[in-house]
């Protein structure tokens, strides 16, 4: 797959999933304006952006993500199949993420999560989040006050688990 603007899930009227990765700027409010269904009375949006420090970092000015491209976009689709089996009423679901260089308060992921209900909504952004972060081969570089380095939170990358 070759980074690229995001390709808009709204083009294919069957998907209810948006998975993808991109340079661009991420389309926060098209994301959540798609998310919305007549028969879903919560969306819940997460927005990760940039914050000025990191842990032993003050003074963060800069992140550069890179990804191992190929594997990206399968494993946020097996990410929302498995959020799919563990919430079946889960409206529209959109885990969208940055690579590339990214200034303080930029936003580097976006998930938007709709369902009938706001505990569904909640707990699928929750799990598409948390899964994110430790099954997709994504890595930051932090330029700071003291200097650049990869991410001191680095840990191995595991598989989507049921």
């Amino acid at each position: 797959m070759r980074v690229g603007r995001v390709v808009d899930a709204r083009s294919d009227a069957r998907s209810d999933d948006w998975v993808g990765l991109t340079a661009d700027d991420l389309p926060v409010a098209d994301a959540l304006r798609w998310a919305g269904l007549a028969r879903c009375g919560a969306v819940v949006l997460f927005t990760g952006t940039v914050r000025d420090h990191a842990e032993g970092r003050p003074g963060v000015s800069r992140l550069e993500y890179e990804a191992f491209e190929e594997e990206v976009t399968p494993r946020l689709a097996a990410i929302a199949a498995e959020a799919r089996r563990r919430w079946p009423d889960l409206g529209r679901l959109a885990i969208l993420h940055r690579v590339g260089g990214l200034g303080v308060g930029e936003a580097s992921v976006v998930i938007v999560a709709s369902a009938p209900h706001r505990a569904e909504a909640f707990d699928a952004a929750r799990f598409a989040i948390d899964t994110v972060k430790t099954t997709v081969p994504i890595w930051k570089r932090e330029t700071w006050e003291g200097g650049e380095d990869w991410s001191a939170c680095a840990h191995p990358v595991s598989e989507v688990a049921p």
